[in-house]
């Protein structure tokens, strides 16, 4: 059974630009269909189609009789003065009326009413009533709000009073609770935090309904979808499979293109030279000749079929880099921030050497881009230490860009800030996707992604050895954000940054910092092992409730997120130059602990004489043995996966 049909669909805002020229396609019931293209590809325009918001010049939309559809970017206006709990409660409406109507029925029998009908219309009200849940409406709702971070002082908040990332999750809780037959998700992980989007996931795969999904987040669509339509120049093109599918299905279908186009391309070379030829000799009156020619100039012309295939030009860029001199980076102590009652982190004590990649991680409101304000000194802490390495030259990306200037074209903006010539700032744009008249437009008329983007444009130019990123692929398209991983891919110096992308997080990560419960675990792997030790950790808690083996005798940290997987982990996508980076990265954590070894043994052998002296610092090293233990199993994984990966 089909759910969405859709037939010749053609949409123009600007006379002679179709926005969406001729989008055909269907979805079955039941599918889980992903709708891709970069941004401005008209994703957006034909979601508002579907939902009636906006009418196409031409074409048909047939969606299922008695299907209901909810789209998840659509809020919908409230009466003035609901709650988050008043929305949420909408959901059950349809439950509410049966409830009422079944108080009245059960009043007027109780009355002495003693009609068949009577007692046949309650029963049958009761039964829908049970089997549509209304006696679970608030342990449902309940289930649905800690899934999506919603906390019971949020759901008791004047909804109007909510962020747009506020209203959008509890609007996909109210969709969810409504059951909802076809689900309309634009953006949904945009506003959710790590765990909120896994539960998102989880409860899509146990969805029973139809999912059409627009999304840049690549690790969503593997886990969600099941079919691809790409919209380009307006129409739309299929691949039978997730995302991952799709990258390398695309890539594959280009290369054959390119090929048959460079074939034919060959042919007709050959052709027109011997039409020319033939051209030559017609000229001396052979007419049989001059017809040859001509039907030669014709089957060129029926060869002509295959465009040449269109890829978009990657950024040639890369950041300014600054010579790091030193091992210390930045060292955070005792750590503390507050506001109000609100504490959100403390004790903090972290320590950053040359050549990590650090991702922040951690649920909404934590407190993940306070810490970058303190480390950026925009913030104050209320206690504790943070020293950065005297050498250490920051580059940052705030979550939210702001410019001084918003009024200021794109190139006086660039010419202003970076103090160059017109031709430079020209060029540095064109190197950034700003072509043409868009280097003229004002930066207050750039789409979020757009500011990131010149934001990024300007902050390459900096010579940095410590790049500072912010929810980087926020707003971002899939093509944008390959863009900034190229260029963060070939940068050497130190990285920490705060991201819900899983993609970008397990490309760059090479140790995370789990902000939870005020505190931060401190985890140096990559974030597949992070995963791995915490889903063993799990385990080997609930063996412990249950009884079960007990972790005795295993090795130290092989259940403890505090260290690395040994679990066989995938192929890293950055080939051998991240895993060269790691390898000096462990070799200069290894000489660093050798050099404090050194300097404890110097310590041991002074204090001799002085008893209680001499027991603090064998204890001291009997730590540190730990420590270079686990630094060498580090060291040795990362120089075997090197070995590996050269061949």
């Amino acid at each position: 059974m089909i759910d969405i049909s859709v037939s010749g669909l053609v949409k123009e805002f600007e006379v002679g630009k179709k926005i969406l020229d001729g989008l055909t396609f269907q979805v079955d019931a039941g599918e889980r269909v992903g709708l891709l293209g970069p941004n401005g590809c008209g994703k957006t325009t034909f979601l508002r189609i579907l939902t009636g918001e906006v009418h196409p010049d031409e074409g048909d939309i047939v969606v299922a009789p008695n299907k209901r559809m909810g789209l998840i970017s659509q809020i919908p206006v409230y009466p003035a003065g609901y709650t988050v709990e008043d929305v949420l409660d909408t959901a059950f409406a349809p439950l509410r009326e049966m409830e009422e109507e079944m108080t009245a029925l059960s009043q007027r029998m109780a009355e002495g009413e003693s009609d068949s009908t009577l007692l046949s219309r309650y029963d049958k009200l009761s039964a829908a009533f049970q089997a549509g849940g209304g006696y679970e409406t608030d342990t449902s709702k309940n289930k649905v709000c800690n899934g999506l971070s919603i906390p019971r002082d949020m759901r008791e908040r004047p909804f109007d009073m909510l962020s747009g990332g506020e209203k959008t999750r509890v609007n996909l809780a109210r969709l969810i609770l409504e059951d909802t037959d076809i689900l309309l998700l634009d953006e949904p992980t945009n506003h959710l935090d790590l765990r909120a989007t896994e539960w998102l996931e989880e409860y899509l795969e146990k969805f029973k309904g139809t999912v059409l999904a627009v999304s840049h987040d690549r690790y969503f669509l593997d886990k969600v979808v099941r079919r691809v339509v790409e919209i380009q120049e307006g129409k739309a093109e299929f691949y039978s499979g997730n995302y991952s599918f799709y990258a390398v299905e695309k890539e594959r279908r280009y290369e054959e293109k390119l090929r048959q186009y460079e074939k034919e391309q060959a042919k007709i070379q050959q052709l027109e030279k011997a039409a020319e030829q033939l051209r030559i000799w017609a000229y001396s009156g052979n007419d049989k000749i001059f017809k040859r020619a001509q039907s030669m100039e014709k089957r060129i012309e029926r060869i002509r079929q295959t465009d040449k295939p269109k890829k978009d030009r990657k950024m040639a860029v890369r950041f300014g880099e600054r010579e790091f001199r030193g091992d210390e980076v930045l060292s955070i102590k005792s750590l503390e921030k507050s506001f109000g009652e609100r504490t959100l982190f403390v004790g903090v004590n972290l320590e950053v050497e040359g050549g990590e990649r650090i991702a922040l991680l951690g649920d909404n409101g934590t407190g993940k881009s306070t810490l970058i304000k303190i480390i950026m000194g925009e913030e104050e802490p209320d206690s504790g230490k943070l020293r950065r390495g005297p050498t250490v030259k920051v580059g940052y990306l705030p979550q939210i860009i702001h410019f001084d200037h918003p009024e200021r074209t794109l190139v006086d903006t660039m010419l202003y800030d970076l103090d160059c010539t017109a031709q430079t700032a020209r060029n540095r744009l064109a190197s950034f996707k700003f072509r043409g008249e868009d280097v003229f437009k004002p930066v207050s008329a750039l789409s979020g992604g757009e500011q990131s983007r010149l934001r990024l444009c300007m902050l390459m130019d900096s010579k940095i050895n410590l790049l500072i990123l912010d929810e980087p692929t926020n707003h971002l398209d899939i093509q944008s954000r390959e863009w900034i991983e190229e260029a963060v891919e070939d940068y050497e110096g130190n990285l920490l940054f705060v991201s819900h992308d899983r993609y970008f997080i397990d490309r760059f990560a090479t140790r995370i910092w789990m902000l939870e419960d005020g505190k931060i675990t401190d985890f140096k792997g990559t974030y597949q092992e992070y995963l791995s030790a915490k889903e063993r950790r799990k385990l080997a808690a609930g063996d412990a409730a249950l009884g079960g083996p007990s972790s005795k005798g295993k090795p130290v940290g092989r259940d403890d997120p505090g260290a690395p997987s040994l679990e066989k982990k995938p192929k890293r996508p950055g080939g051998t130059k991240n895993l060269e980076k790691e390898v000096n990265a462990a070799e200069r954590a290894v000489a660093a602990a050798e050099e404090r070894m050194y300097d404890l043994e110097q310590e041991i052998e002074m204090a001799s004489a002085d008893y209680l002296k001499l027991q603090e610092l064998y204890q001291q090293r009997e730590a540190l043995e730990d420590e270079l233990a686990h630094l060498y199993a580090v060291w040795e994984r990362l120089a075997a996966d090197l070995e590996e990966a050269r061949g």
